[in-house]
């Protein structure tokens, strides 16, 4: 028997338990629809990324590129949940914060978007008021995958959802990767089919949008994944890929594929160590990893990781002098719509910013 019948066949013995997966996430949102549960208002303008699915769609990059796209507008703040961190309560980035004290992403975010204010909370509502009670001036919150807490109404929701696996055609967990209500898309303002190829054709794209089913209120946008320029961790130094010899790639995320796929057109022998999603490092994983490392026989060699992992792997002093890379990560729209996203999310801001005005 092969691998994917296997799997095929797992996945049929969890469906009853996909479908009880469902009926309580159906009365979870129900007691906040029919009102026997409170949803929070802020005052403050807030705009939420997030997705139905557990899994990486792209959300990070995405609070990232709200990031540029509004930090010279107003002051921003990101709220995450601070995924595997180890404090509890909310807590505000600030000089001496690390990853362990808010978690990978929002330390990836305090790191390259020095301006902004950055936090975690597990509870969004309680989070929103400390943040604002702190920092009062705060224009626009991005609340970071949130779109299923229903403990806070956001002013303007982003639903992604990756190409290889759009929500319409997944299923619950544990069969499948749902985490919500596919009917719940309709609470999104916009939705983002994610990681898509960057020739997309034209007719695809209608064919996707015509699957979504969009309703008036909202439009569907394509992005492809665009990678930035490596940079050493530690010196912020940019590299050329025609430099490289030889590298460890270490990921511990939850979809590396799209990475692999890139790494396979580059003119160099690399090597993988793969980590769950959001792993914390050890010390025997460092040891793993300088191994790998130092097996490399051509001089021109590094580690090479993501973003999110460099944040946990630059605490670990046996790296600091040796050549860590990280690779930047973006969304790239398709068909020249990146300026029609950018209006719809500044269209939204600027009526909340006068009234605060």
């Amino acid at each position: 028997m092969n691998f994917s019948k296997l799997i095929r066949q797992r996945n049929i013995l969890l469906v009853p338990f996909s479908w009880l997966y469902k009926a309580s996430a159906f009365v979870f949102h129900k007691l906040y629809d029919w009102k026997l549960i409170g949803s929070y208002q802020p005052a403050v303008a807030t705009i939420c990324v997030g997705n139905l699915s557990v899994g990486g769609t792209g959300k990070s990059p995405m609070v990232e590129y709200l990031l540029r796209l509004l930090e010279n507008k107003t002051p921003v703040a990101v709220i995450s949940r601070g995924y595997r961190r180890k404090t509890k309560g909310f807590v505000l980035a600030n000089g001496s914060t690390t990853a362990a004290d808010i978690g990978d992403e929002p330390m990836q975010f305090h790191q390259k978007f020095p301006g902004a204010t950055i936090a975690v909370g597990e509870e969004r509502a309680k989070a929103i008021e400390a943040l604002i009670k702190q920092k009062p001036k705060t224009g626009v919150i991005i609340l970071d995958d949130a779109f299923q807490h229903r403990a806070v109404t956001p002013g303007f929701n982003i639903l992604l959802t990756e190409y290889n696996n759009l929500f319409t055609k997944d299923g619950y967990l544990p069969a499948g990767s749902l985490r919500d209500l596919k009917s719940n898309y309709k609470r999104a303002d916009i939705i983002v089919v994610t990681k898509c190829n960057s020739n997309l054709e034209y007719m695809r794209k209608e064919q996707i949008v015509k699957e979504i089913r969009p309703f008036p209120h909202q439009q569907v946008f394509f992005t492809s994944i665009a990678y930035g320029l490596p940079y050493h961790i530690f010196s912020s130094k940019t590299i050329n890929w025609d430099d490289i010899s030889a590298a460890v790639l270490v990921t511990g995320i939850a979809n590396p594929q799209p990475l692999l796929d890139y790494l396979q057109l580059k003119p160099f022998e690399w090597s993988h160590i793969a980590y769950a999603d959001h792993h914390h490092f050890s010390d025997e994983d460092i040891e793993k990893i300088l191994t790998a490392y130092n097996a490399i026989k051509q001089t021109n060699k590094i580690i090479l990781t993501t973003e999110k992992d460099a944040v946990r792997l630059a605490d670990f002093k046996e790296l600091q002098e040796l050549p860590v890379v990280a690779l930047p990560v973006q969304h790239q729209f398709l068909f020249n719509e990146g300026s029609i996203f950018d209006q719809k999310i500044i269209g939204f801001l600027e009526p909340k910013l006068k009234m605060l005005s």
